[in-house]
């Protein structure tokens, strides 16, 4: 009984958290914003392995043009993750995700900076967001759905 129950928490340790272990994620930023960074260390908590390289933010603003995200979706930072565009406070989980999907797409975007969201944390409080699919055609639609929490 023993070994079963080892070997049980073997499997979950190993496979329960691996959905983000060995991502590797290279995320541009400025270097003055606290909140990136924040989206950064959730990121490695998650397991996931990232570099970061600060841009001035004209060169970071034509980074994410060159890589699909028009205005509307923008947000302060911008991964690039197998070959996909990951925009704003997009959580580690629906990275992992979008990665097991691989849909034929731009990649996924939080517009704007919703408080709760991954590195914008205050407190339990939540608003509600989206993260987008941005999609090859320029449209977008919804990849997962956050509820506020008050």
């Amino acid at each position: 009984m023993r070994s079963i129950m080892t070997t049980v928490a073997l499997f979950l340790l190993l496979f329960g958290s691996a959905h983000a272990e060995g991502i590797r994620v290279d995320v541009k930023k400025t270097a003055t914003c606290g909140c990136c960074q924040a989206w950064v260390d959730h990121l490695k908590k998650s397991g996931m392995q990232v570099t970061t390289e600060n841009m001035a933010t004209g060169t970071l603003a034509r980074f994410k043009r060159k890589h699909g995200v028009k205005p509307a979706y923008q947000a302060c930072h911008t991964g690039r993750v197998a070959g996909y565009t990951i925009e704003g406070h997009v959580p580690a989980k629906e990275i992992a995700s979008l990665l097991k999907q691989r849909p034929d797409a731009i990649g996924l975007s939080v517009p704007g900076m919703p408080m709760g969201s991954p590195g914008m944390e205050y407190g339990t409080e939540r608003d509600a967001y989206d993260v987008l699919l941005l999609k090859k055609d320029g449209s977008t639609e919804v990849f997962a759905s956050y509820k506020a929490k008050p």
